[in-house]
C-alpha cells in the first residue's frame, strides 16, 4: 500500500511513516530527528518532541487497525497486543497496522487485492476461479452477468448480491462499472418465451424451450411439408423438433449434443435467412455449412444458464472441422428422420457434403498420459498429503484419481460410481486381493472393472471423513461424495446418511483435480517439464494414463478394451502404439546420449 496521506483523523507523511519504523526498531529520537526531518518540522522541533508525536501517530494507527481491519487482522493484533506491551511492537506488527489503517484511509482501486477488502471465506472462494483484484471481479461479473456466481463455489445469490452492491457503491473510486443487467440478469421466469416473426428485429436468442416462431417462420406451411399422412402430432417446426429430440430423453448426453445442434440451426434459419426449417432448400444448407466455418460476434457469448438472458448459441468464434461435420451430420440424420415420419417431403441435406476433415492417426489425445515415473510421484505426493487429519479434500482427490488411473474410469463413470455395485471379485484366483465395481458408461452399458486394494484404502479413508463405515454390511450411497454441506437441516442429515448423499457433479469432480494437480505441481523436486505437465492435466487425462501404463505392462489388448469400455479393438490399439512411442522416443534419447 503506498504511503498516501491519511484522512482520516490527521494527516501522516512519508516521513512520519519511516520515522516511525525506526522508532518501534528503538532507534534513539535524536537519530531520527536528524535523519528524516528539517528544522522546519514543528513535530520534530526537538527530540521529546518527535517522541510524543511518534507515539500518539502509534497509538492512532493501531486504533484504525482495531476499527477498520479485517477479522484475522483484528485478532491477531489483540493477540500481539496482550502478549507485547504498546512501546514493544514489532516491525511485522506495525506493517500490518500500517496497512489496516491506510486501507481505512484510502478508497478502493481497481488493482486491489480483493482480500484487502472482504472477508476471508469469500476472498478465498473468489480467489479459486482465479480472482485476485477487484478489477478482475469486476471484469467477471461483466462477462457473465447476473448469474457470474453461479461457478463460483460457496458464493450463492444473496452473498453475491452484497458484493455487486459493495462494487457499485465504489464505481467512482474504482474506475469501473458494474453492467447494469448483472443484477438484474435474473433467470427468466418459466413459461416465457423469445417470440421471432417476420418483422426485422435486433436478434433476440433463446433457447429451443424458450423459442416460438410465428408467422412462416413457423414452419406451419413450409415448403417442404410433406403432403402425406404424418406419424406425429406436429403442427409447425418447433413441434416436429422437440418430438425427434424426445426420443433421446433417456440419453442425457446425446440430448444434450442434438438439441445444440438443432436449436442452432434453427435459430440461423429464422435469424439469417428468415426462413422456417421446413422451407430450407439445398442452398440453405451449404449457406449453414458456410456460416460455420465463420460465426457472427452476435451469436457468440460466454457460457451461460439457458434460462439467462445472456445465452448465445456458440461458446467459441471458432468451430474446428470436426465439430462442424459432427454439426452437419446430426442436422442431417434429423432431417432423414422427419422424412422417415412424414413431417417432410425430402432431405436437402442429403445432397449437402461433409466438411473436409483430415483423420488424425491417433484420435486421442494421448500426449495427455502421465509418464510412469511421473505418476508414481503423484501417487507418493497424494499419500504424503493426506497424511493431513483436515485434508479431507485431499482424500477425496486421492480416491477419485486412483479410480480414474487404476481403473480407467471416465470423469463421469467416477462421480456416479456406488458403492452397492462395488464388490469382493468372486472371480479371483490369484493371491492379490482384487475387488470389482459396475458401472454404467457411454451408450448405457454397464461394465465390470477392477480396483486395486491401494484405490480400496482411498476409499474407505474418505468415508471416514464422512463419518461413514466403508465396509458395514449393505452400505450404499455414492462411492464419491461433498464434504461441505450447507447448514440446512435437510443438508446436515443428509450428510450422516451414506444412501442419501449427494454425488459428487462430475464438473466439480474435474474442478477438484484439476486445482489439486495444480498444487502437486509447486513441489520444488519436480521438473519444469514435469511441472508443466501438472498444471495442463485435466481429470480425463489419468484414464488415458491407466491405459497407456496398461500396454506398457503387456496387459491384454482385449483386456484393457474391456476394463476401458470401448467399443472396439482399434481405439485400445492406440495405447499400445502409444506405448510404443514412448519405448522409441526413450530410446532415441539414450542413443544420442550415447554418441555426444
Amino acid at each position: 500500500m503506498p504511503n498516501e496521506p491519511l484522512e482520516v483523523g490527521r494527516p501522516y507523511t512519508a516521513k512520519d511513516y519511516a520515522a516511525l519504523r525506526g522508532f518501534v526498531q528503538r532507534l534513539p529520537a535524536a537519530v531520527l530527528v536528524r535523519t528524516y526531518y528539517s528544522a522546519e518540522d514543528p513535530v520534530a522541533a526537538t527530540p521529546a518532541a518527535l517522541e510524543r508525536h511518534l507515539t500518539t501517530m502509534r497509538d492512532h494507527l493501531i486504533d484504525l487497525a482495531l476499527e477498520h481491519g479485517n477479522a484475522p487482522l483484528v485478532k491477531y493484533l489483540k493477540d500481539s497486543l496482550k502478549r507485547l506491551k504498546t512501546e514493544q511492537l514489532t516491525a511485522t506488527v506495525l506493517r500490518m497496522v500500517v496497512d489496516a489503517a491506510q486501507l481505512a484511509a484510502t478508497p478502493p482501486h481497481a488493482e486491489h487485492a480483493i482480500g484487502l477488502w472482504f472477508k476471508p471465506k469469500v476472498t478465498k472462494y473468489l480467489r479459486g476461479e482465479g480472482l485476485t483484484t477487484l478489477k478482475s471481479l469486476i471484469e467477471f461479473c461483466n462477462a457473465r452477468g447476473g448469474t457470474w456466481w453461479r461457478s463460483v463455489p460457496r458464493i450463492g445469490a444473496g452473498r453475491a448480491k452484497i458484493l455487486v452492491a459493495w462494487l457499485r457503491r465504489h464505481e467512482d473510486t474504482l474506475g469501473l462499472r458494474v453492467d447494469a443487467d448483472v443484477e438484474l440478469d435474473a433467470p427468466v421466469p418459466v413459461g416465457e418465451s423469445v417470440i421471432i416473426g417476420l418483422e426485422p428485429s435486433p436478434h433476440r436468442f433463446a433457447p429451443l424451450e424458450r423459442l416460438h416462431l410465428v408467422g412462416p417462420l413457423s414452419g406451419e406451411a413450409g415448403l417442404n411439408r410433406s403432403p402425406s399422412f404424418c406419424f406425429i402430432q406436429a403442427h409447425h417446426d418447433l413441434a416436429a423438433v422437440r418430438t425427434y429430440l424426445h426420443r433421446f430423453r433417456d440419453q442425457p448426453k446425446t440430448l444434450r449434443a442434438y438439441t445444440k445442434e438443432l436449436e442452432r440451426f434453427v435459430l440461423w434459419a429464422v435469424m439469417v435467412r428468415r426462413k422456417a426449417l421446413s422451407s430450407c432448400l439445398v442452398e440453405d444448407c451449404e449457406a449453414y455449412k458456410d456460416f460455420l466455418t465463420a460465426l457472427p460476434t452476435d451469436f457468440i457469448g460466454p457460457r451461460r444458464a439457458r434460462n439467462s438472458p445472456r445465452w448465445r448459441p456458440f461458446a467459441q468464434a471458432q468451430l474446428s472441422a470436426n465439430s462442424q461435420r459432427y454439426a452437419i451430420q446430426i442436422i442431417r440424420s434429423a432431417f432423414a428422420w422427419l422424412v422417415d415420419v412424414r413431417y417432410l417431403s425430402a432431405n436437402p441435406w442429403q445432397a449437402v457434403n461433409d466438411p473436409v476433415t483430415i483423420t488424425p492417426i491417433a484420435a486421442l489425445q494421448l500426449e495427455r498420459a502421465l509418464p510412469a515415473s511421473l505418476w508414481q510421484q503423484v501417487r507418493q505426493a497424494l499419500n504424503t498429503r493426506c497424511a493431513d487429519p483436515d485434508a479431507q479434500q485431499w482424500r477425496l482427490a486421492r480416491a477419485a484419481i486412483l479410480l480414474m488411473g487404476d481403473s480407467g474410469l471416465r470423469r463421469e463413470e467416477t462421480a456416479r460410481a456406488q458403492r452397492a455395485n462395488l464388490m469382493r471379485s468372486q472371480m479371483d484366483s490369484s493371491n492379490a486381493r482384487v475387488w470389482e465395481l459396475i458401472v454404467v458408461g457411454k451408450r448405457n452399458r454397464a461394465r465390470v472393472v477392477p480396483i486395486s486394494e491401494e484405490t480400496l484404502g482411498a476409499l474407505r479413508s474418505h468415508w471416514r471423513d464422512r463419518g461413514l463405515d466403508f465396509d458395514a454390511p449393505n452400505a450404499e450411497g455414492p462411492l464419491l461424495s461433498v464434504m461441505v454441506y450447507p447448514p440446512t437441516p435437510a443438508m446436515q442429515r443428509k450428510s450422516t446418511q451414506a444412501e442419501h448423499a449427494p454425488f459428487y457433479h462430475e464438473d466439480s469432480l474435474g474442478r477438484l483435480v484439476k486445482r489439486i494437480c495444480s498444487q502437486l505441481a509447486e513441489d520444488p523436486a519436480l521438473t519444469d517439464d514435469e511441472r508443466q505437465w501438472l498444471n495442463a492435466v485435466s481429470a480425463h487425462a489419468f484414464r488415458h494414463t491407466f491405459g497407456t501404463q496398461a500396454a506398457a505392462y503387456q496387459m491384454p489388448i482385449e483386456v484393457v478394451k474391456k476394463v476401458m469400455g470401448h467399443m472396439s479393438l482399434e481405439t485400445t490399439s492406440i495405447y499400445v502404439q502409444a506405448e510404443k512411442k514412448h519405448m522409441m522416443d526413450a530410446a532415441a534419447a539414450y542413443y544420442a546420449r550415447q554418441s555426444s
